[in-house]
């Protein structure tokens, strides 16, 4: 089983989970804001990161390395299973919760774990079933969550992740990216899936947003919590391959981020 040191108060009474998810389409900066709030938020419990985005950049930006993800346990399960080759005496729980434990990579109050590529062919309910599960019982073990998700959100749609408390959007200041963010609301209403508020961040914004957005964002009914200015120091690290959470604590990007977590309550 899952546990680390924090994850009961005093009197034997489990703490109650905080979930973040960040959606958006490709290139918006969504990563950098999973980031950079999963990394504030270790100054106040302890943080699950999520990266439910199979192309798996989360572990850059927070500068922590990665080895496994859930797709690639999922994969070997079912490999070993139609091969006859799973191992006699263990349940296909135990299995999973032993190699979930060892895809976690554990950090200072932050711990990481890459969701990986989408299942391939075959049958995936029963492992995934599990999966949920086990994820669940790994996630409810942290103070908060925060998931990076993938454009058409998958985990979210299928459930294979606990409820989400605060479900962030994040969009460059373009017709398209609100267009995209507004259908991705609408997902999460039609699916009728657990999500508590839902608010928009534009990104790489200088100055005020053009008219034409504004007036999508409000015809598409979606709360702009705020925006996010255009930062050049982002492309240097990412050209360095520098994490992303070794920007100053002063850094103006770093700090809009805080002002932004803060509108919504958080911690």
């Amino acid at each position: 089983m899952f546990f680390r040191p924090n994850d009961l108060f005093g009197d034997g009474a489990q703490a109650v989970t905080k979930t973040i998810a960040i959606a958006g389409k490709g290139g918006t900066g969504k990563t950098t804001v999973a980031a950079l709030l999963a990394d504030w938020l270790t100054r106040y419990g302890t943080v699950l990161a999520v990266d439910a985005d199979p192309s798996s950049n989360l572990h850059l930006v927070l500068g922590m390395p990665l080895e496994w993800t859930v797709g690639d346990i999922r994969e070997g399960m079912l490999q070993e299973v139609q091969s006859g080759t799973f191992r006699a005496g263990l349940s296909k729980q135990d299995y999973l919760e032993w190699r979930l434990n060892q895809a976690l990579v554990e950090g200072n109050r932050l711990d990481l774990l890459a969701m990986g590529r989408p299942e391939g062919p075959g049958c995936y309910c029963a492992a995934n079933n599990i999966l949920r599960s086990c994820l669940d019982r790994l996630q409810g073990q942290y103070d908060f969550v925060v998931m990076d998700n993938e454009a058409g959100m998958e985990h979210l749609s299928r459930q294979t992740t606990r409820d989400v408390n605060i479900l962030l959007l994040v969009s460059d200041p373009s017709i398209r990216g609100i267009t995209a963010a507004a259908r991705m609301q609408e997902l999460i209403r039609e699916l009728r899936t657990h999500v508590g508020r839902i608010a928009l961040i534009v990104n790489r914004v200088d100055g005020e947003l053009p008219r034409a957005v504004s007036d999508a964002i409000a015809a598409a009914g979606l709360e702009l919590l705020g925006t996010l200015p255009d930062h050049p120091p982002i492309r240097q690290y990412d050209a360095e391959g520098r994490p992303l959470v070794d920007l100053p604590e002063d850094d103006p990007l770093r700090q809009r981020v805080i002002e932004l977590a803060g509108r919504l309550g958080l911690p």
